[in-house]
């Protein structure tokens, strides 16, 4: 009996020593795949940060990023390394998102990422303070953050294109230097009071969206010198519309308009196009 129990204690202590053995030997597998993966990754952006080097030039005295027609459907972190950039032109590479970490790159001043798959606009949009120019058309954006309102030196926005945008932040008013604004081919039943109270807001399309009537405080938008308005389903147009003085351009081509106000004959300046 004592010699069973001696046997049985000497496997079972045995068999301890192998299963932490075993434990070991898969903890260290596990980091070396770990720390393979680790270098995996390291060279992978060194990779990248390689060819994005390649893609930088300069013109006018400008960084410039550009790429077209290649698939990055993500941007490495490594990217970080090219904070001088301060224009990025990203044509029909596929891109999915635009990096959480694009508010890192203080030195901006215009982004276009215009022909890829992106479906939102990171809030940190918001820190880019010296970005002039905004180019998201032909993506797949739904809303816009209200964080855009930060963008204090925005001059050009284009959000053309996305079909599925159909309102704007009112804090988007609080961009003041924005004067040329292109938001044609989206699903605006109305110009937003955002848009109505752009105080530098000089050129203006909303073509392609389901408009079915002007507001009467279109008149806001006194420095405004072009209107497209061009396939919508406008009936009429409000009187209000005759004191907007330096509206030189409208655009009501494929529309449903029944007349156009006596009103707007005193409109000297303007070239009307229905």
């Amino acid at each position: 009996m004592s010699e069973n129990v001696v046997s049985t204690g000497a496997v079972n202590a045995v068999k301890e020593v192998w299963e932490k053995r075993i434990k070991k030997l898969n903890e260290d597998l596990k980091r070396e795949k770990e720390f393979q993966q680790k270098l995996v990754r390291i060279w992978e952006e060194r990779v990248c940060l390689t060819k994005l080097r390649e893609k930088v030039t300069k013109e006018d005295g400008r960084v410039i990023l550009k790429i077209e027609k290649e698939e990055w459907k993500t941007l490495p972190s490594s990217l970080l390394k090219l904070n001088q950039l301060q224009e990025w032109q990203l044509h029909r590479i596929g891109l999915l998102k635009i990096p959480e970490f694009i508010g890192r790159f203080q030195n901006l001043i215009v982004l276009d990422l215009s022909r890829n798959t992106i479906t939102e606009i990171p809030r940190g949009i918001g820190l880019l303070t010296r970005l002039q120019e905004l180019i998201l058309s032909y993506n797949r954006i739904k809303t816009v953050p209200m964080e855009l309102s930060y963008c204090a030196s925005l001059e050009k926005l284009e959000l053309a294109v996305n079909r599925d945008i159909s309102d704007l932040p009112q804090e988007l008013s609080n961009l003041l230097k924005l004067t040329h604004l292109d938001l044609s081919m989206n699903l605006f039943t109305t110009i937003p009071p955002a848009v109505l109270n752009m105080p530098a807001l000089e050129w203006l399309d909303m073509g392609s969206n389901r408009l079915e009537q002007l507001p009467d405080t279109i008149e806001r938008m006194q420095n405004l010198h072009t209107l497209w308005l061009q396939r919508n389903e406008i009936t009429c147009l409000p009187e209000t519309i005759s004191s907007m003085k330096n509206l030189s351009t409208l655009v009501l081509s494929n529309n449903k308009l029944q007349d156009i106000p006596v009103c707007m004959e005193k409109m000297t300046n303007l070239r009307k196009e229905t």
